[in-house]
């Protein structure tokens, strides 16, 4: 069993509707034997530093988010991916602690398998920009500013991607247009989305 770290114990110690349900995950993560660290405010749990599983919660439910999710055989059909653009993690939730505790030899095992596919080397096959979807109210803005165009072209394919999901996300074309336009000055500037 691996030890915990008192950088996170804040998170299991605040006092809320699933604080039975993270303390029960914690100790089923912990006893097959991953390095507990606090990572984007929840408990992450890492193989030699890479990141295995993380602990997380939310309004409905609280989940176990595998990070490479996606490589894993999931014969329960457990795992969900929360939205069409996430490629690599899946998660599996929880709506009560009972849950968890009938489950316990379920998780250690999909967790021993994540940690097989990290010590292999195997990396989640990631599309590429060009096979996100580009809202037509960018293409024409592209089409229409030689200058934009080459920007973008110039952003890492991560920064293109985040440009790209934020603007499609918008459902009213006048919304993707607003938001294009207010990002045109930061794309001429090299900058991605949360720069």
């Amino acid at each position: 069993m691996s030890v915990m770290n008192p950088k996170v114990d804040w998170f299991f110690n605040k006092a809320t509707r699933w604080q039975e349900a993270y303390d029960r995950l914690r100790m089923i993560v912990l006893d097959v034997g991953l390095t507990e660290e606090l990572k984007w405010g929840c408990p992450c749990y890492t193989f030699e530093g890479s990141n295995i599983v993380l602990i997380h919660g939310f309004k409905d439910y609280c989940a176990l988010l595998f990070h490479k999710g996606a490589l894993l055989k999931d014969p329960r059909k457990i795992m969900i991916q929360q939205t069409e653009n996430v490629q690599a993690a899946r998660q599996i939730r929880f709506n009560h602690v009972d849950q968890i505790v009938d489950m316990e030899s379920v998780l250690k095992s999909y967790i021993k398998e994540a940690i097989k596919i990290e010590k292999a080397g195997v990396k989640v096959p990631l599309k590429k920009t060009s096979e996100f979807k580009m809202p037509v109210e960018f293409k024409h803005v592209l089409e229409a500013t030689p200058a934009l165009k080459n920007a973008f072209s110039a952003l890492t394919p991560g920064r293109q991607r985040g440009y790209l999901l934020y603007f499609s996300s918008a459902k009213q074309s006048k919304t993707r247009e607003s938001r294009i336009e207010k990002c045109m000055p930061k794309i001429l500037k090299g900058k991605g989305l949360e720069d």
